[in-house]
Parts: structure tokens; C-alpha cells; sequence
């Protein structure tokens, strides 16, 4: 886990794309929920599962998203 966690957080860092970045970001949450829940922090968890692997990276790519659309009008 500790591994997954590690190698997630430095392909973050590495990928310029901001949409990459996010689903990296998903990979990132997720490998952190899991990590959590076998520490025996279920809350913290899910919490993170809620949280890091579906909220923060949606609303990531929606940004990216509007702001492409808006360069490209102009």
C-alpha cells in the first residue's frame, strides 16, 4: 500500500497535464482510503474515499474542462 501511495503522489508530481493530474489524484485517494482502512481508521477512510478519490478530482476535471472550453471560444 505504502508503495501504491508513493509511486501515485510522485506521478502526480511528474504530469503536467491538469487532467492527468486528477485521475492520478483519484489513483492517489483511493491508494490512501485502502491504506487507512488496514491501519484500522475505517472513518478516516471513507472519509477519504468520499472525499480524495471522487469529489476533489471531479471537480478538478470540470475546471480543466471550463477553462479549455473558454480558450478555445477566444
Amino acid at each position: 500500500m505504502l508503495l501504491l501511495v508513493a509511486a501515485a503522489a510522485t506521478l502526480a508530481v511528474h504530469n503536467r497535464d491538469p487532467a492527468r493530474q486528477a485521475i492520478v489524484l483519484s489513483l492517489l485517494g483511493f491508494g490512501l482510503a485502502l491504506l487507512f482502512t488496514v491501519l484500522q481508521a475505517p472513518d478516516v477512510g471513507l472519509s477519504q474515499l468520499a472525499v480524495g478519490s471522487a469529489v476533489t478530482p471531479l471537480m478538478i476535471l470540470l475546471t480543466v474542462r471550463k477553462v479549455r472550453r473558454r480558450k478555445r471560444r477566444d
